[in-house]
């Protein structure tokens, strides 16, 4: 399939979504054998470059869920990963707060296109005016220099005065016109939901997502992720092996663009819920909002390990919206100290696929793509060997 104009895409991939959920879903015998080959696959792979821990999930809405956990929390002396492990999601928590800003503005709570300055008074005054947007925050559009302040994240600043210096930040074009990736100016996302609604970002997400879609293990901030021992901690390389690292506060400053922490089972659930599985919580409406190709990202298209096969890259809202080998593919990576994480939905064959690892490695681009090779292969009839 050809990649069409946003406007288009938007009203096929409602059509796709509906028609999907409409159809009773048949089992597809070979999909249990296809999955574990992976995960032997995935696991062989990872052991063998001593990564300590990872929560491997694939989810297709015709099967079973295919949670498996593999090695241990930490490299010395740590306990088995399970399916309610805890990792941290680094940037793809950026998906959640795509799909909560796309779910309220569905619900009419706030608009997508409305200025921020209508929400925070304290863009009135800056060069901004009023024609930066919500939508602009969420699809790194807003005009600012990539990752502006990220440097501030690392330090022992407060979130709040980080964002003042960037109210002065001039800007390298106007709103919407050229892509800039942020988790400053991302996260104001939070600001915009309170002043909208009088309840702050982490208590919309427990309430409208992680609680509905009764994800158990998940959870926003610092707190959340030590509330007990199963959790995965940070693992750095040094000349010969991996060594546990302390677990750092300083990007949960962030909430929105990197504070969320989940297990391989919470993300079993998030995978069916962006494939329209629970439609009460992320409607087919809120769905088609945050998959819109908002931000064209051409430097994609040039990422080493998919350029032979990436023919169109977009950002919607906290979601990057992929032609990958003409099959469109919705994905976000995550990159914190001691973590890595990639999560893979294709909206047209109801399949999605998340890896959480606790170590800062490059395999995970191998093992994801990987993945996706093996199941379009698989998809289109070809023998995979």
């Amino acid at each position: 399939m050809k990649y069409l104009p946003p406007v288009l895409y938007s009203l096929l991939a409602l059509c796709l979504l509906l028609s999907s959920i409409d159809v009773v879903a048949k089992a597809d015998p070979g999909w249990d054998s296809f999955v574990k080959k992976y995960g032997r696959y995935a696991e062989k792979k990872l052991k063998s470059k001593g990564i300590p821990g990872a929560a491997l999930s694939i989810v297709n809405i015709q099967n079973s869920d295919y949670i498996h956990p593999i090695g241990a929390t930490k490299a010395r002396n740590g306990q088995s990963v399970d399916a309610h492990t805890r990792f941290r999601l680094a940037s793809v928590s950026k998906t959640f707060a795509g799909s909560l800003a796309a779910k309220l503005a569905s619900d009419g709570i706030l608009r997508l296109d409305e200025p921020i300055s209508n929400y925070i008074p304290e863009f009135k005054n800056t060069v901004y005016e009023d024609d930066l947007k919500v939508f602009h925050l969420l699809s790194h559009s807003s005009g600012l220099v990539p990752n502006a302040y990220d440097n501030l994240i690392e330090s022992r600043m407060r979130y709040p005065d980080i964002v003042e210096k960037l109210l002065s930040v001039k800007p390298i074009c106007e709103p919407g016109q050229c892509y800039g990736y942020q988790n400053v100016m991302f996260s104001l996302i939070d600001d915009v939901i309170f002043h909208a609604t009088n309840k702050n970002y982490s208590q919309w997400l427990s309430k409208a997502v992680f609680l509905p879609l009764k994800m158990a293990d998940a959870s926003l901030g610092y707190d959340g992720m030590v509330k007990d021992k199963n959790f995965a901690l940070p693992h750095v390389r040094g000349k010969k092996r991996w060594y546990t690292a302390k677990l750092k506060k300083n990007y949960y400053k962030v909430g929105p663009a990197a504070g969320v922490n989940a297990s391989a089972s919470d993300m079993a659930i998030w995978l069916k819920a962006q494939l329209g599985q629970y439609p009460d919580v992320l409607s087919l409406d809120a769905l088609a909002k945050q998959t819109r190709p908002y931000t064209h990202t051409k430097k994609e298209l040039y990422r080493r390990v998919w350029k032979k096969h990436l023919n169109e890259a977009y950002y919607g809202l906290g979601w990057r919206v992929y032609n990958y080998a003409e099959e469109t593919l919705y994905y976000h990576s995550g990159w914190v100290q001691g973590y890595r994480s990639d999560v893979v939905v294709f909206p047209h064959l109801n399949i999605g696929f998340s890896l959480i690892v606790n170590a800062e490695t490059g395999v995970i681009n191998e093992l994801t793509t990987e993945f996706i090779d093996r199941l379009l292969e698989y998809k289109r009839g070809k023998k995979y060997e």
